[in-house]
């Protein structure tokens, strides 16, 4: 196999292959990127066995053929290449040969016999705005569960149905719910499918290469979730098991509710968690008539109090919350203000975006701490 590809271009499509790489894996073949040369392109496959991908460079084929490179040795070195062509040629031996301009490399690759095949994409099931599933994404990663032990909660719930969609994501202490109206086209009939955390990051990946307007064909089978984008092929291995009924979750009806801007609020909180515990991260949020205290717990570095004045005039309320969960939902919103509803101290709080967003319904729901 010989080919001639620019760097650029290279640059681009190995660094969104190697996000998919582990960076430590027991299986030597599992760093490496399969390079597939023919026609007008040279077609970039990488996994670790729970994602793939697979993206399109086009390139001048001098010899058809196939071969394996280590895929963040290959692309650190690129990096620092000038932005010329590159002329790449897999010998005989799997060793590779990287020539451009006064340049000339060998790094050892592998044979692509080892090189485990990805599924093929199944005809597509729907047509997804990017930037309403990007969107979503955003709004819901964050409160995904980091513990192994509790798979389904790996990833977040995704549910296709022709008049929208909606995403859901918990770790058991808070839980993300954001519907979008956006329309989805090829939808028969409503479809629900566990999408691991790491494929959304992927996917946030991709949107950032791709204008406003793109569209993803999504499909899925028995195990996989397919997401193709223009030249770029992303695939899942489904999470198995049954994610919580979240409806139940969700508050019914809350007695009181406070508006505040999400500017002052995010700040005020920012400064009060520095005195905050580290390891719980717990502060209080006391609604007050006329105004809400947000401070953090007496501890041997400090403490810390900020006064925000707010429309409120029921009985004070104090509730300890986790810091950084207020605080990732406050940088994941746009709207300049924020809703907080409650009941009392000990029962979930909700906090969504003032009045009612254009296009999509956003709730996040934090259990309270005891402090």
């Amino acid at each position: 196999m010989e080919f001639t590809v620019s760097k650029t271009d290279l640059v681009r499509e190995l660094n969104l292959s190697q996000g998919v790489v582990e960076k430590k894996t027991t299986i030597p073949i599992l760093s490496n990127v399969l390079i597939e040369a023919a026609g007008e392109h040279v077609q970039l496959t990488a996994t670790d066995l729970e994602l793939g991908i697979r993206c399109l460079c086009p390139a001048r084929v001098s010899k058809e053929g196939s071969g394996t490179i280590p895929v963040r040795r290959l692309l650190d070195y690129a990096r620092l290449l000038p932005d010329v062509d590159i002329n790449i040629k897999v010998l005989e031996n799997h060793w590779v040969s990287l020539q451009c301009g006064r340049s000339r490399t060998r790094m050892a690759g592998i044979s692509r016999e080892s090189f485990p095949q990805l599924p093929e994409m199944p005809p597509a099931l729907a047509e997804i705005p990017m930037a309403a599933l990007a969107s979503m994404i955003g709004k819901t990663i964050f409160a995904i569960s980091s513990e192994d032990s509790r798979f389904t909660l790996n990833g977040a719930l995704l549910y296709l149905k022709s008049q929208g969609m909606l995403m859901v994501s918990t770790d058991g202490h808070r839980l993300a719910y954001v519907e979008s109206a956006t329309e989805v086209s090829g939808v028969v009939a409503p479809y629900r499918a566990l999408l691991p955390r790491k494929a959304m990051g992927e996917i946030l990946k991709l949107a950032q290469e791709v204008q406003a307007d793109a569209v993803v064909k999504f499909s899925g089978d028995e195990n996989h979730l397919f997401f193709q984008l223009g030249d770029r092929l992303l695939i899942s291995r489904k999470l198995t098991g049954t994610f919580p009924d979240y409806e139940r979750v969700l508050p019914k009806e809350q007695h009181r509710t406070v508006t505040l801007s999400k500017d002052e609020v995010r700040a005020a909180i920012e400064r009060v968690a520095q005195f905050a515990d580290e390891r719980s991260r717990a502060i209080r949020l006391q609604f007050a008539p006329g105004e809400v205290k947000v401070f953090s717990s007496i501890s041997e570095t400090g403490e810390s109090e900020e006064s925000l004045p707010a429309e409120y005039d029921d009985v004070t309320v104090e509730i300890g919350f986790n810091a950084q969960y207020l605080l990732e939902f406050l940088r994941a919103v746009s709207e300049e203000q924020v809703t907080f509803s409650f009941k009392d101290p000990h029962s979930a709080a909700e906090v969504r975006p003032a009045g009612t967003p254009e296009g999509y319904q956003y709730r996040y729901v934090v259990m309270p701490m005891r402090i």
